[in-house]
C-alpha cells in the first residue's frame, strides 16, 4: 500500500513539475505565437498537461476509495476432529501483517476467537475453548488473506464467526456446522420360530441422523421404529431391527444420513440362505416329541373324564328309586330336612359340572392355539420341502450339464450337496408326516371337548331345573307345614275357649 502511495504520491509531483513548465512554455509559446513560431510544440506541451491531469485524478480517485473484506455466503460443514479454514480475504489485496484482525463469535463470552494486533497474537483475551486451536498465515497475511485456520474442530464450535479489520470498518460473517458420523454395525439372529432378525446400530452422530433399511435393488424395507438415545457428549445413538425374508438376492443395506450435514453411512450384508433352511432335525424331533407327551396327556384327561361321567351316570339312573324310597321313608318324618339335603345335594353337583365346563373351556382353548402353531409349522414345512426340491432339480442339471468340465473336486463337493438335499428332504418329509398326523389328533381332540362342554352345559342346565323344583316343593311343604301350625293352635285355642265356658 505504501509502495502504491509512493509510486502516486511520485508521479503527483511529477504532474505538477510538468504543469509549471508547460506554463512557461506555454507563455514563452504566446509569445512566439504572436510572431507566427513555434505552433506545433506548442500543441504536444498542452496535451502532456491534459494527460497528466487525467493520471492524477484516477490515482485520487482510487486512493479514496474504501477496503472490503470477501468471504464465502455457503455454510461451511466440517466433521468432529478435522481441520478447517475459514475464509476473509481483504480487496483490493493489502498487506495486513501489522493490521489489527479481529475473528469472534457474538454468542460468546469473551467473544474473540483469535485477535492479533500489531502483529502479535493476544490469547489473554482469546476464549478458552479456542486455544491452542487458531492461528492466521503470516505469509498470506501480507497479500490480505485473514483466513482463519481452526484445528481439531469440536461440536461447540458450530456458530456464526465474525472477521474484522478495524482499520477498514468492515467485516465478514462465516456460518460454521460442525457435525459427526460414524459407519453402522449389524448383527444377525435367529428366533425361536426361525425368523431372521437383523440389528443396526451406529454410534457418535450429530446432528440426529435417520436410519432406512434397503434391499439390494434400494428400496426401502418395512421395520420397526427406530430408537433413538442422545448421550451425555451430545452425540446420538440410532438402532433398528428387521426381519427378513429370502429374497432372489439376500443382500441387505443399514443406511445412516443426515441431511444438514449431507452425510451418508450405510453397511451391507448378505445372509446366506442357509439361515432360512429348517431348524435341526433333532430340534424338530425335540418339538414334536412335547406335543406327543401333550396329546398323550390330553387324552389319559379323557379317559379319567369318561370313568368319571360313567360313574354319575350310573349314580343318576339310582337316584328317582333312592329318591322315591327316601320319601316314602319321610312321608311322616322331616320333609323339610329331607328336601335340604336333596338341594345341598344338587349345589354341589353343579358346582362340580361348572369346574369341569371350565376345564374343558382351558383345555379347547389349548387346543386351538396348538392347532394354529402346527398349521403354521405345516406351512414352513412344506415351503422349505419345496425350496429343498428345487435345489436338487438345480444341482442335478449342474451336475448333468457341467459333468465334464468341473474339476474331480467340485464333482465330488456336488454330489455330496446331493447326497445331504435328499437326506434334508427326507427329514423334512417324516415331519411333515408327523405333523399332519398331530394336526388331525388335534382336531379330533377339540370336537370331543366341544361335545363334552354341551353335554357338561346340558347337565347344568338339568341340574339348575332340579334345584328349582326342590325349592318349590320345600316352599310348598314349608307352607302346608305353616297352615297345619295354624289349625293347630286354632284347635288349641278353641278347646281352651270351650272348657272355660
Amino acid at each position: 500500500m505504501r509502495s502504491k502511495w509512493g509510486r502516486g504520491l511520485k508521479v503527483h509531483i511529477v504532474c505538477w513539475q510538468g504543469e509549471s513548465a508547460t506554463h512557461t512554455q506555454l507563455n514563452s509559446s504566446m509569445i512566439h505565437l504572436k510572431d507566427g513560431r513555434f505552433l506545433k510544440p506548442q500543441l504536444r506541451a498542452f496535451s502532456v498537461l491534459v494527460l497528466h491531469h487525467a493520471v492524477v485524478l484516477l490515482l485520487l480517485k482510487h486512493s479514496c476509495e474504501g477496503q472490503t473484506l470477501t468471504g464465502t455466503s455457503q455454510t461451511i460443514v466440517t466433521m468432529v476432529g478435522d481441520e478447517i479454514t475459514l475464509p476473509c480475504q481483504l480487496e483490493p489485496a493489502t498487506d495486513a501483517a501489522d493490521l489489527t484482525v479481529e475473528w469472534a463469535r457474538r454468542d460468546l463470552d469473551p467473544r474473540f476467537v483469535y485477535l492479533r494486533r500489531d502483529g502479535v497474537d493476544l490469547l489473554l483475551e482469546q476464549h478458552p475453548s479456542y486455544a491452542k486451536r487458531t492461528s492466521l498465515s503470516t505469509t498470506k497475511l501480507k497479500c490480505g488473506d485473514v483466513s482463519l485456520k481452526l484445528s481439531n474442530v469440536e461440536l461447540s464450535d458450530t456458530g456464526t464467526y465474525r472477521c474484522l479489520v478495524p482499520k477498514f470498518g468492515t467485516e465478514s460473517a462465516v456460518e460454521l456446522t460442525v457435525g459427526s458420523v460414524s459407519s453402522p454395525e449389524i448383527q444377525i439372529s435367529k428366533t425361536s420360530d426361525g425368523e431372521i432378525v437383523l440389528q443396526c446400530e451406529s454410534k457418535g452422530w450429530y446432528p440426529e441422523p435417520e436410519l432406512l433399511w434397503l434391499d439390494a435393488e434400494g428400496k426401502n424395507l418395512s421395520a420397526g421404529p427406530t430408537e433413538t438415545v442422545r448421550g451425555p457428549d451430545d452425540l446420538y445413538t440410532v438402532s433398528s431391527r428387521v426381519t427378513v425374508e429370502k429374497r432372489h438376492s439376500n443382500n441387505i443395506i443399514c443406511r445412516v444420513q443426515q441431511r444438514t450435514i449431507n452425510q451418508i453411512r450405510e453397511t451391507q450384508i448378505h445372509v446366506a440362505d442357509d439361515l432360512f433352511m429348517a431348524p435341526s432335525s433333532s430340534t424338530v424331533r425335540i418339538i414334536i416329541s412335547l406335543l406327543v407327551c401333550l396329546v398323550a396327556v390330553l387324552i389319559a384327561v379323557l379317559a379319567f373324564w369318561k370313568i368319571k361321567k360313567t360313574e354319575k351316570d350310573q349314580r343318576e339312573s339310582e337316584l328317582p328309586f333312592s329318591t322315591m324310597e327316601s320319601q316314602l321313608l319321610v312321608e311322616g318324618g322331616d320333609r323339610k330336612h329331607h328336601l335340604d339335603m336333596i338341594r345341598a345335594k344338587l349345589e354341589e353337583e353343579k358346582q362340580k359340572a361348572e369346574g369341569e365346563l371350565k376345564h374343558v373351556d382351558h383345555i379347547i382353548k389349548t387346543l386351538t392355539v396348538q392347532k394354529k402353531d402346527l398349521k403354521k409349522q405345516r406351512e414352513k414345512l412344506n415351503s422349505l420341502l419345496q425350496d429343498v426340491n428345487i435345489k436338487i432339480v438345480e444341482n442335478k442339471k449342474k451336475l448333468e450339464d457341467g459333468a465334464f468340465f468341473y474339476e474331480e473336486k467340485k464333482t465330488e463337493k456336488r454330489e455330496q450337496t446331493k447326497d445331504d438335499l435328499e437326506k434334508k428332504n427326507k427329514e423334512l418329509e417324516e415331519m411333515l408326516k408327523n405333523t399332519e398326523t398331530l394336526l388331525e389328533r388335534t382336531e379330533g381332540l377339540i370336537n370331543t371337548m366341544i361335545e363334552r362342554k354341551g353335554k357338561l352345559e346340558k347337565d347344568r342346565e338339568q341340574i339348575t331345573k332340579q334345584l328349582k323344583q326342590t325349592g318349590r316343593q320345600r316352599d310348598e311343604h314349608q307352607k302346608k307345614l305353616e297352615l297345619e301350625q295354624s289349625e293347630r293352635e286354632e284347635e288349641k285355642h278353641e278347646l281352651k275357649t270351650n272348657e272355660s265356658v
